[in-house]
């Protein structure tokens, strides 16, 4: 194990434009067939085999003889299917199945790899995507939803192994967890599609989006739907899409995939000219050796599981108790993420084993010490639960996301070169909406402070001016009339002003559920049914709400007004899940953090906005596929890195934010700020090329696939173009606001907000008849000896 002051972790690039602290020697390769060393891993669970697991063996050599998937196939004879040796895989991974359950899931998981292998013969060998479709495109029909649906007549094993699947599978599940299942295996089969694109282009993938696809074509998503099938645990479905349950899916899911990479390198990159692997994406994004690559895939591998662990514990028996899950539902929550837990402690076993993969020198009792040495302490029968779990490196790590020390000086923002090739125009009607959103929030109270909540003075004319929301507006809808101009600028304006009062006035008293119960009533102010129809406001934040929507809502199609209210209540949800970290002073997981940071920065809100004008004119199905997915996903990281870069001073020293991905990324890799700016400026440099790539080489394809008419094409191209100005728009109000630079800072902490005269005299509202009393040019909130702790700080808001 290495000492606990590692050395930095940041790879060298190319010498001399790292840091002098960061520059080390390089690491010599082995002299081995194999490419890198294998690393030192983070096993938090050990790992129990199945007494099943003769039975499971014999059973998947039968069934897969059966479905035509050994001799004669093409693809594997008995020696493959042994020496695989998927039986011991899922003994590994469902140590408590019956054995019945057993046999059944083995056969899914040696469906799926016989899968693989065949679409790599058929089609990625032969780079033959056209084929590849039309074969993907058949496979849905094989898993009806009614269960008594008849699929059509096999053509080939793939087709006969899913439908026999699917019909021993669904009987014993419900219709929700069929229609989840159904999607995951659509997911890992129709991504297949993308893996095909990146070979035949040539193009490794950056890492978020190889993260978030390798979710879909890897599927470990579709692993833990079986997990629910064997411990006979389906999550219920009032929680199965919340936050804390997509987060273990995800962090499961990623943990299994990078995991593979490691062992798998070898063969993916070197036998079949893959480039959707992990360490090679690292290794082209980093701009450093294998084994650095690999040391760093394993970092976020061990990240990942650690993020696992606190949502296991720390978000999902909350979820329970909010839920009101009944006794059995909370059991078959904690089977089903103990089920995950033994996946992960099994997986890596098994790819201790296997043939697949590179494993060579491992040994199934334990890890090696670095440099092929074994680790001290007892071997033999027996002996496996005594040893190390866990590594200094990954303590080291996990102490250190909690012990970040807030408001350090860092001086101003450094920004890297940031990459825009769209031109901002701008609409001419921003002088009038720079007047009109004045006098709106003035009208709604966001200019004073709010009755009874003290501290809750955040904005005042002058800040409202200086941020200049407008101009954003003017960028993003530049052929806006002045009633659309205003209706936008009044949203960034609410969402930015949100964004600000839910740090100071709950994040500073800890006030959790008082943030709770704030963020519960917004939802009833966007009523789907009659949008007009509200409750009275009883501050500015849910004043201002009610206003935007009865202006946005009414109407709109349904669907298009379920998706605002959604967008709305993900980025209020998300500063929920701010303030959970703020109150921990816990930095977050980065791929966490590039998750949710669309949804803090109110990306989707936005973005929905920009849909709204095309509706009529994109199909549905364009926005639901994948890429458009891709697409949107690169756009809002990019502006949301942008903003990041800008306001690093404001949020790391003026305000003792977590929230920063060049904080993320210092923190992960141990590194300084110079450092961790150059990182997420390729990052971000990398979505926008993404960005393009998906728009000039993807798009064309999905409209082919689709078989869109020249209208559906015409609708799409002006969605892109509103995604462009979005991009574009949001760079340029960086620019040109005054909300970021260390002058601006300082200058308005030099200046606490000031009431409005309109909000000089007492007020009495949701805080009761002890509501403080305000005076013009004060701070709000109470005074007196004792009392300077609960005020709002000079520091500037978020």
């Amino acid at each position: 194990m290495e000492p606990a002051t590692a050395p930095p972790r940041v790879p060298t690039r190319t010498g001399e434009d790292r840091p002098t602290a960061l520059r080390r020697p390089a690491i010599d390769e082995k002299r081995d067939p194999q490419p890198f060393d294998l690393p030192e891993f983070y096993t938090p669970y050990p790992a129990r085999l199945n007494p099943h697991l003769d039975q499971a063996r014999a059973h998947s050599t039968r069934w897969a003889r059966d479905m035509g998937m050994l001799e004669g196939s093409g693809i594997w004879e008995q020696a493959d299917l042994e020496a695989h040796d998927y039986a011991l895989l899922c003994a590994y991974t469902h140590p408590d199945a019956t054995g019945p359950d057993l046999s059944l899931v083995t056969d899914w998981y040696v469906w799926v790899f016989f899968f693989d292998d065949h679409f790599l013969e058929l089609f990625k060998r032969t780079n033959d995507r056209r084929g590849g479709k039309a074969y993907l495109d058949r496979l849905p029909a094989f898993m009806p939803p009614d269960p008594d649906g008849t699929p059509p007549p096999p053509e080939n094993p793939v087709e006969a192994g899913l439908a026999d699947l699917w019909a021993r599978t669904v009987p014993s599940m419900s219709a929700h967890w069929r229609a989840r299942f159904a999607e995951s295996t659509r997911n890992l089969l129709n991504e297949s599609l993308w893996e095909l694109s990146n070979i035949d282009a040539g193009r490794v993938p950056n890492p978020v989006e190889y993260i978030e696809m390798r979710r879909k074509v890897g599927g470990a998503p579709w692993s833990a739907g079986l997990v629910e099938f064997a411990a006979h645990a389906e999550v219920p479905e009032a929680v199965s899409d919340s936050r804390p349950l997509r987060v273990l899916r995800d962090a499961f899911s990623d943990g299994v995939h990078l995991r593979n990479d490691l062992f798998s390198y070898q063969r993916e990159t070197q036998q079949e000219g893959e480039m959707s692997n992990g360490v090679l994406v690292l290794e082209t994004f980093l701009d450093c050796s294998t084994q650095e690559a690999a040391e760093v895939v394993n970092d976020l591998l061990t990240s990942r599981l650690q993020q696992f662990e606190h949502t296991a514990l720390a978000e999902v028996p909350a979820l329970c108790a909010e839920y009101g899950l009944d006794p059995r539902q909370v059991a078959d929550v904690t089977a089903y993420v103990k089920g995950l837990q033994d996946w992960q402690a099994g997986g890596h076993e098994w790819h201790l084993r296997s043939s697949r993969y590179m494993n060579e020198g491992q040994v199934a009792t334990g890890q090696p010490a670095p440099g092929g040495l074994r680790l001290p302490g007892p071997t033999g029968l027996g002996t496996k639960a005594l040893l190390p779990t866990t590594t200094s490196r990954a303590e080291v790590a996990r102490a250190r996301r909690f012990t970040h020390v807030p408001h350090q000086r860092v001086g101003p923002s450094r920004l890297p070169e940031i990459s825009m090739p769209f031109a901002t125009r701008l609409s001419p009607h921003l002088p009038g909406a720079r007047r009109a959103l004045v006098t709106w929030a003035q009208r709604m109270g966001i200019l004073e402070p709010q009755p009874g909540v003290p501290g809750s003075h955040v904005w005042d004319r002058e800040r409202l001016l200086d941020y200049d929301l407008p101009l954003c507006a003017a960028g993003l809808h530049p052929d806006a009339s002045p009633a659309e101009l205003d209706l936008v600028s009044a949203w960034l304006a609410w969402g930015t002003y949100g964004d600000d009062y839910y740090p100071v006035v709950f994040g500073r008293t800890r006030d959790l559920a008082g943030a709770r119960i704030c963020t519960e009533r917004l939802a009833a102010f966007m009523p789907l049914e009659h949008p007009g129809t509200r409750l009275a406001p009883a501050n500015a934040l849910e004043r201002g709400l009610a206003d935007l929507w009865a202006r946005s809502a009414t109407g709109m199609p349904l669907p298009a007004r379920r998706a605002l209210r959604g967008a709305v209540e993900e980025m209020t949800g998300s500063w929920l899940w701010e303030l959970d970290n703020q109150a921990l002073n816990r930095i977050p997981d980065p791929v966490d953090y590039m998750e949710m940071r669309r949804l803090t920065f109110g990306s989707r809100l936005t973005m929905s906005l920009c849909r709204l004008s095309h509706s009529h004119g994109v199909p549905d199905e364009v926005y639901a596929s994948g890429t458009v997915e891709l697409l949107e996903n690169a756009a809002m990281d990019f502006a949301c890195l942008v903003n990041d870069v800008f306001s690093y001073q404001k949020e790391i020293e003026f305000e003792g934010e977590v929230h920063n991905a060049v904080l993320v990324v210092q923190n992960f890799f141990d590194c300084d700020y110079p450092t961790g700016v150059a990182i997420i400026g390729d990052l971000m440099n990398d979505r926008m090329a993404q960005f393009q790539h998906v728009t000039a080489h993807e798009l064309p394809v999905l409209c082919d696939d689709l078989g869109l008419g020249p209208e559906a094409r015409q609708a799409l191209q002006a969605y892109l173009r509103d995604l462009e100005n979005w991009l574009s728009a949001i760079l340029t109000w960086h620019h040109g606001c005054r909300r970021y630079t260390e002058a601006d800072l300082k200058r308005q902490q030099s200046r606490p907000p000031r009431l409005t005269s309109s909000a000089a005299s007492p007020t009495v509202g949701a805080g009761g008849a002890n509501a403080d009393r305000v005076r013009p040019g004060l701070p709000a909130g109470p005074t007196g000896l004792g009392t300077s702790a609960a005020r709002l700080s000079s520091t500037v808001p978020a």
